[in-house]
């Protein structure tokens, strides 16, 4: 998939609609900033909000997806669309995935470094290194806590519930 192209279609077909970015934004509960990194192709709006754009401006996703109008004579190809919304939910998958692997190495370092303090392979003593100690305690900690919550049954709902303050503050984003 086209970022830049898909960008380009729906500042496109916003034109058309005659909506600023600003109220195409406060419709999906969004930010303008959300809108514009859309429209350069910095990033792309979620399924559910590509849906809604294909609602709204009366496109098929198949359309947003390719960055393009299909030709009026050209059917509809459902398997290929299919296969489109499949790639972009395993691309989202991949960047969160490669997120996760950089957070549970970091938790890694810092359960051994804090490990070799505690077993005295790192010798030293003193504020700095109680400080250092207890730092690589609390990101070791904080890495499995965070490990247990993503991995629970109960992630969608703390996801839902940080939307619902997000919104309430204003500050809704899509996922970058």
């Amino acid at each position: 998939m086209d970022q830049i192209k898909i960008g380009s279609f729906l500042k496109e077909l916003r034109k058309e609609n005659d909506l600023t970015q600003e109220q195409l934004a406060d419709t999906l509960n969004v930010s303008r900033r959300t809108v514009s990194r859309w429209e350069t192709g910095a990033n792309l709006p979620d399924l559910p909000l590509l849906i809604e754009l294909s609602d709204m401006y009366k496109v098929e996703l198949r359309e947003l997806l390719d960055g393009q109008r299909r030709e009026a004579d050209a059917p509809p190809d459902a398997d290929d669309t299919a296969l489109l919304i499949a790639d972009k939910a395993t691309e989202e998958q991949s960047v969160i995935m490669s997120r996760m692997h950089l957070i549970f190495i970091g938790g890694a370092v810092s359960t051994f470094l804090y490990m070799l303090v505690v077993f005295g392979v790192i010798p030293g003593s003193g504020g700095v290194y109680d400080f250092l100690s207890g730092l690589l305690l609390g990101i070791s900690a904080g890495t499995v806590l965070l490990g247990v919550v993503i991995t629970s049954r109960h992630a969608q709902r703390l996801k839902e519930a940080k939307q619902r303050l997000l919104e309430r503050v204003g500050l809704r984003q899509s996922h970058q």
